[in-house]
């Protein structure tokens, strides 16, 4: 488990010299009300139960399950998210662009096309000092839309990151779990932690690999486990079963928060420990229909 709570202090230059241990929560995806109803309930007691440096998320389900708006990129903010990745519904709600050019919480995937709205990259500074970098980068193996490769992104991403930031948390949004192994692999060494996201159920493959890299194939959903990933049963197996479209609506019910807590080594971006987080959240009488 993570260490309990730290003394409060004011971050020196010269506490760069020791090796702090940096506490990372990264949260999968959060899919509609639901989803940002158990973050809002939980993470403020996680952060205080795991004295936790920097809270990472993924929001592009988090309006009505397909992208993120203006709004409820304040509210994850004061929620406690300090980060915010996206996916393949980076641009579902336009009024989100102007907030992933101009804030400085927030990344589209870095590889993403060159004139694509958006930073490859955020830098949070934690309280206790050291910084924390977060790329996301999306698949291309069933995805859509169409991306660049996201090896060859996340190498001109790594030499744009400066040197002093020594933890960096790389969200692979992708379908294809071999995908997502191999970018772990091919960052091992590279970036503190590797974390999968998209296909809403988590995996139990959390490791450390050879180099230092904290990884998991999918970190899960945090949204309504009623559900056929995050959508109403009975829409999806309808489609299913006669092939007649149906809106895919959000579910409502066994909302749960899902994600990994990480330790970080603060002079050598290593990661020293990993582990699955769920929280689950009974009174679902507080949310209504998305």
């Amino acid at each position: 488990m993570l260490k309990g709570p730290r003394d409060e202090f004011t971050p020196y230059p010269w506490l760069e010299s020791f090796i702090m241990q940096v506490n990372l929560l990264c949260i999968g995806d959060v899919v509609g009300k639901p989803g940002r109803f158990v973050l809002s309930q939980v993470l403020p007691d996680l952060i205080r139960k795991y004295d936790l440096d920097c809270v990472i998320c993924n929001a592009e389900n988090a309006a009505g399950g397909s992208g993120l708006t203006g709004q409820l990129y304040k509210k994850f903010l004061h929620y406690g998210v300090n980060l915010i990745t996206l996916g393949d519904h980076a641009y579902r709600k336009l009024d989100i662009i102007p907030v992933i050019e101009q804030s400085d919480h927030i990344v589209r995937p870095a590889n993403f096309p060159p004139t694509s709205p958006g930073k490859t990259f955020a830098i949070y500074q934690t309280n206790i000092g050291p910084k924390v970098a977060v790329v996301s980068l999306l698949g291309r193996l069933y995805m859509r839309p169409t991306s660049d490769c996201p090896y060859r992104a996340i190498d001109n991403v790594l030499h744009q990151i400066p040197d002093e930031v020594k933890i960096i948390v790389v969200d692979i949004h992708a379908e294809a779990t071999s995908e997502k192994i191999a970018m772990g692999w091919y960052l091992d060494g590279r970036a503190s932690v590797v974390f999968g996201t998209h296909t809403h159920v988590s995996t139990a493959d959390e490791c450390i690999l050879p180099q230092g890299t904290a990884y998991i194939t999918d970190v899960g959903m945090t949204g309504p486990y009623d559900s056929v990933l995050g959508r109403k049963k009975d829409r999806v197996i309808r489609t299913l079963t006669t092939n007649i479209p149906s809106p895919f609506e959000v579910a409502n019910d066994d909302p749960r928060l899902c994600g990994i807590l990480v330790q970080v080594e603060s002079t050598t971006g290593n990661a020293t420990h990993i582990e699955r987080i769920r929280v689950d959240v009974d009174n679902t009488d507080k949310i209504e229909p998305t």
